[in-house]
């Protein structure tokens, strides 16, 4: 379980950075930044983990007592699915984290990054591998940016119903990558990963020399 611990030892105004959506075949990556002004109390740092780890239900509870708590400072942005497609997935991951860091209200004096790299920012930083599972702060963050990034891709469901974005979020189950074979991608779907460049090509019309041209509609 995450503790406070690397805030304590930090000293200063700490924030925890992470980011959600690398991995799925649609719909931009989210990150959120998370300041603690004080260390949180026993009953919200209980609730907090690495958001891969909790329940749906379990990381809503938690989003609402963060967001309900005046000691804590949130920031929250994206890199959009055209970003994705021109800077690669890591480096928009990077950028997103940096917008969230540059939108929290007050600038921290170091920001603690879930990973092994950390993003350019205006102040200093530190990469924690497997961060989400060590501090509250990275913990959090992953827990806003994972609520708000499957809220989004719900909304996008009821746009695009054929994929089945509200249960899996954009990520690649079996059922995802069926229906891109049986419709095609959307302008939500990231182009440049395998297998929706490999659907794109097979619903793709042929030219005269049998080669695909242009995309299916959908």
């Amino acid at each position: 379980m995450p503790d406070y611990s690397h805030e304590t030892t930090a000293g200063g105004l700490v924030a925890g950075v992470d980011e959600v959506g690398r991995g799925p075949l649609a719909g931009p990556v989210v990150a959120a930044a998370v300041i603690f002004l004080v260390p949180p109390e026993p009953d919200l740092a209980g609730c907090l983990d690495d958001s891969k780890r909790l329940s749906i239900a379990a990381r809503e509870h938690a989003y609402g007592l963060l967001r309900r708590c005046p000691d804590v400072l949130i920031a929250v942005s994206a890199a959009s699915v055209p970003e994705i497609a021109r800077f690669n997935i890591l480096q928009a991951s990077m950028l997103a984290m940096s917008r969230a860091v540059a939108r929290l209200p007050r600038r921290p004096d170091l920001v603690l990054v879930d990973g092994n790299r950390c993003p350019p920012l205006a102040c200093a930083s530190r990469a924690l591998v497997g961060g989400d599972g060590l501090s509250l702060s990275i913990a959090a963050a992953s827990i806003v940016a994972k609520v708000l990034r499957d809220r989004l891709m719900a909304r996008l469901a009821a746009r695009f119903p054929d994929y089945g974005w509200a249960r899996n979020a954009g990520y690649g189950t079996a059922a995802h990558r069926a229906a891109l074979l049986r419709h095609g991608a959307t302008r939500h779907h990231r182009a440049g990963f395998g297998t929706v460049r490999q659907a794109m090509l097979e619903l793709a019309p042929a030219g005269p020399a049998g080669r695909p041209v242009g995309i299916a509609p959908c």
